[in-house]
């Protein structure tokens, strides 16, 4: 079997999911790139391939069709937006994903960049590298409103990391669980609502074309004075020139993006003093990222085995 690993940073903390795919007699190549392959570049590197343990390249019709052996994409995480899945269902390719590997490193980075940005500790520090010593007022967590666009696994971690600061939280996801948010204090709330009401809005929805800009110029004006963003979740979600031009104007307090519609991401958001960027780095903890790789090699594994197929 010839599997082809084109997630960029594979295998660079343990060698444990290799050595599992090497125990199960495959010969694998890795991304030796380093960085995300364009669609061009893993069209081309398909060929004769029989699996693929895949990053967030852009695994199109296109270059499916470029790919005759493949019999699974095994993604390493847990977006499948990249993937044309109505056409790998057609060319008869299982594709299967992680969902569970990244929860605990995407909520802690959501909970770190919200006290990030109230507190200013990512602006505060490059005052000082730039030779200011200006104190910035920032604002405590504890009592505030968070709003959670989408309730899933990440959102729900999330808010029990927030328990200890007291919050009240809204939640709008179109699939709603009236007993988990009964037990957890959660209130159901529209988009519009949560964005007027809440002093943080946090997204964990998964991307699709019907929701590309979802946070557009519009609903960054129904946010209150001073909020805060912060995507954690997919790139696209956000309108980064709108978001832009409402930290610069003052509309909103601050925000923290660490998805981007294009990545890398060069865009006007770097211009901004108020926003913290990070460069995709939401299931980059060591443990999370680790577990990731191991279920994906399983994945992998265990439906080759069964023919390519559950």
């Amino acid at each position: 079997m010839n599997i082809l690993i084109s997630t960029s940073s594979f295998a660079r903390y343990s060698r444990e999911p290799l050595n599992r795919l090497e125990g199960w007699g495959a010969s694998y190549c890795l991304n030796a790139k380093g960085r995300k392959l364009t669609e061009e570049e893993i069209a081309s590197l398909l060929g004769d391939v029989d699996g693929l343990i895949a990053g967030t390249e852009p695994l199109t019709r296109n270059v499916l069709r470029q790919a005759p052996r493949l019999k699974v994409i095994s993604r390493c995480g847990t977006g499948l937006d990249n993937v044309d899945l109505d056409a790998a269902a057609e060319l008869g390719i299982d594709v299967r994903n992680t969902p569970e590997a990244h929860v605990d490193a995407v909520a802690e980075l959501t909970l770190a960049a919200i006290l990030d940005v109230l507190r200013h500790v990512t602006e505060s520090d490059r005052g000082v590298r730039n030779g200011e010593w200006r104190k910035l007022m920032g604002r405590l967590l504890r009592g505030k409103t968070v709003g959670l666009i989408g309730l899933g696994r990440v959102g729900r971690r999330l808010i029990e990391l927030l328990e200890p600061f007291e919050v009240a939280i809204l939640a709008t996801d179109p699939r709603e669980d009236r007993e988990y948010a009964d037990g957890r204090g959660v209130e159901y709330v529209n988009l519009d609502d949560l964005l007027e009401r809440a002093d943080v809005v946090s997204l964990h929805c998964p991307y699709s074309e019907g929701i590309r800009h979802l946070i557009d110029a519009g609903r960054l004006g129904r946010m209150r004075p001073g909020a805060v963003l912060v995507n954690c979740a997919r790139g696209g979600l956000v309108d980064e020139e709108a978001l832009a031009e409402a930290l610069r104007s003052g509309s909103i307090g601050g925000a923290h993006i660490d998805t981007f519609e294009r990545e890398p991401y060069e865009g006007p958001l770097t211009q901004v003093h108020n926003v913290t960027l990070t460069p995709h780095i939401g299931s980059y903890a060591v443990e999370g990222r680790v577990r990731m790789e191991r279920e994906a090699v399983e994945n992998l594994i265990e439906s080759m085995s069964n023919g390519g197929r559950e």
